[in-house]
């Protein structure tokens, strides 16, 4: 089902729907960076939490404003990190895994829209060391997930791998006491 936002234009970005948000910014260009009541969302955040590499881009070639935080004081690149597959997405993988592949391709290529999503909200001004509510970065969230493909990505852009979530823990931290071996070693090359 997915979130519902009050606000016309983050629930169409939320909801990939270029011309809808087209039609929107038509009638007042000032909604690119609207926020929604509830949340704090402003459009880029929305499409941001739906994954739409897409729509992340065409909010970006409108100007929207990356530095917006939302009511967890997230921003779009906070739940870009977030990025993870449905218990639907790791079913349906599980499912078609023996059946020539196809759930690995399946796997791949959620993989390639999570990266795409990740390069599209670096390629702006975001802060890459910008901390939410619970102190986390970006990079946190990407090493509580077990992004291999988003820790280098944010390294590439000076993500500080010494910051402290308000549980005391900096990234690497995170990927020691969950055996990330593979993002430890990136997070040691950084450091």
């Amino acid at each position: 089902m997915g979130i519902m936002y009050s606000e016309p234009i983050c629930q169409a970005a939320y909801e990939d729907d270029v011309h809808q948000v087209y039609r929107l910014l038509v009638l007042d260009a000032k909604k690119i960076n609207a926020q929604d009541e509830s949340n704090g969302d402003t459009p880029l955040i929305a499409a941001g939490r739906r994954g739409s590499a897409r729509m992340v881009n065409y909010l970006l070639n409108h100007n929207a404003d990356v530095t917006i935080l939302n009511k967890k004081q997230r921003t779009c690149l906070h739940y870009a990190a977030r990025r993870t597959f449905s218990f639907l997405d790791y079913l349906m993988i599980a499912i078609l895994m023996p059946i020539l592949l196809i759930g690995y391709l399946i796997l791949e290529e959620k993989q390639r829209k999570n990266i795409n999503l990740m390069n599209a909200v670096l390629s702006s001004t975001v802060d890459v060391n910008a901390v939410d509510y619970k102190g986390n970065t970006a990079l946190h969230y990407a090493c509580q997930r077990k992004s291999h493909r988003l820790v280098p990505l944010l390294l590439e852009k000076n993500a500080d791998v010494s910051i402290k979530n308000k549980n005391g823990e900096t990234p690497l931290d995170i990927a020691q006491r969950l055996k990330f071996k593979k993002i430890l070693t990136m997070l040691k090359k950084s450091d």
